[in-house]
């Protein structure tokens, strides 16, 4: 069956989007900014020499950022919005500007890139002996204290009003709050959890062994892309991003495809092959390790590191997330002082969070600007 002519231009449209993406240029690396003078709009934030949680020093860091709308004059209007798995700054932008929830005519929104994701330090653009699989260990709380670092000293913000983020992003908004309890105002972390679960961890093994087992990945030293192994990650990852109900029900033709081997094509391989394998491996292996439990502050305690957020919270899961449950992400949000939990009716599995459905992006929309307003 083909598509028909709205689910050819709707898929039309998700290429056209996704080409910008792949074909943008990588941001140019920002000089050291004085005091008086603002980061770039779109950039990279030089840090120097960062000491990892894992006891190595990052050398010549940076981390990667897009900057929307204006700040205020009391600077009290900023929102810090970090990317997910895979991801890089330009993949999240649905949620910002005029008239979104991340209303870029009130706010001014840092889209701000994870370590490893390739416009960050990542193992793909840092010199040896730092580079490709040498690349060091990095967990959330390393990249929400270089984040820290941006919004702070590139920016002067004294506060933010929300940090919001999707998956991973969502993995970093609980720990902003636990880093930084008096820092963040508002957090509005969607189909996440604070800990990574051992099915979550599980999960992951599979996909790390999809793209390792490929002989041209030759340990990390590639001359050229494994693609092979990449691929094979995409279609373990296919069985996991979206619900069992998505597939049966043929929900991808609201994506412009018409078979499931085409959405795995056209949708999953394209997703993933057009990222490095490096970089892929060091985020998964940050998610892998994500706790914000192990923070200092917490003593190895979940429940006390999310007892101490100070911040007003909207905590949201997928209805149908197969690996970010509901169940996961509630008993989370109950140990967040007067958090807020809500379910997002939704058969897109964890890819209710992406913004790809619009009934889905408009619930998550609502909630953000709800929590705003308080």
């Amino acid at each position: 069956m083909k598509p028909n002519h709205t689910s050819a231009c709707a898929r039309r449209e998700f290429l056209r989007s996704l080409a910008t993406v792949i074909l943008a240029p990588r941001v140019a690396l920002a000089a050291p900014q004085s005091s008086t003078i603002q980061p770039p709009r779109e950039g990279a934030f030089p840090l120097g020499d960062v000491a990892l949680e894992s006891g190595t020093v990052l050398r010549h860091a940076f981390v990667g950022y897009k900057a929307h709308g204006q700040l205020n004059a009391d600077r009290s209007n900023g929102i810090v919005y970090p990317t997910q798995f895979g991801a890089q700054h330009g993949d999240i932008e649905w949620l910002i500007g005029p008239g979104r929830a991340l209303d870029s005519d009130h706010y001014f929104i840092i889209a701000v890139d994870q370590l490893g994701n390739g416009v960050s330090s990542s193992p793909s653009n840092t010199p040896p002996p730092q580079d490709r699989a040498r690349f060091p260990t990095v967990t959330i709380r390393d990249d929400v204290a270089v984040q820290y670092r941006l919004v702070t000293e590139g920016f002067g913000l004294k506060s933010v009003a929300l940090v919001t983020g999707y998956s991973m992003g969502a993995q970093q908004a609980f720990q902003w709050a636990v880093s930084y309890p008096d820092f963040v105002k508002r957090i509005a972390p969607f189909c996440g959890t604070a800990k990574t679960t051992p099915h979550n961890a599980v999960f992951l093994e599979g996909v790390r062994a999809a793209l390792t087992t490929d002989a041209a990945w030759m340990e990390g030293d590639y001359t050229s892309p494994p693609v092979r192994g990449l691929r094979a990650l995409a279609r373990v990852y296919a069985g996991w991003g979206f619900s069992q109900a998505f597939y049966k029900k043929e929900l991808y033709r609201a994506l412009g495809f018409s078979s499931v081997e085409d959405v795995i094509t056209g949708f999953w391989e394209l997703r993933y092959t057009r990222r490095d394998a490096n970089n892929l491996l060091s985020m998964l292996r940050t998610w892998q390790l994500n706790d914000a439990g192990a923070s200092p502050t917490a003593g190895g305690n979940l429940r006390s590191a999310l007892g101490s957020i100070r911040a007003k919270a909207t905590v949201m899961a997928s209805q149908t997330d197969l690996y970010f449950t509901p169940d996961d992400v509630q008993a989370d949000a109950a140990l967040i002082p007067g958090a807020r939990f809500r379910v997002i009716p939704s058969l897109w599995g964890h890819m209710a969070g992406s913004g790809l459905n619009a009934a889905d992006a408009a619930f998550i929309q609502q909630e953000i600007r709800a929590l705003l307003a308080l």
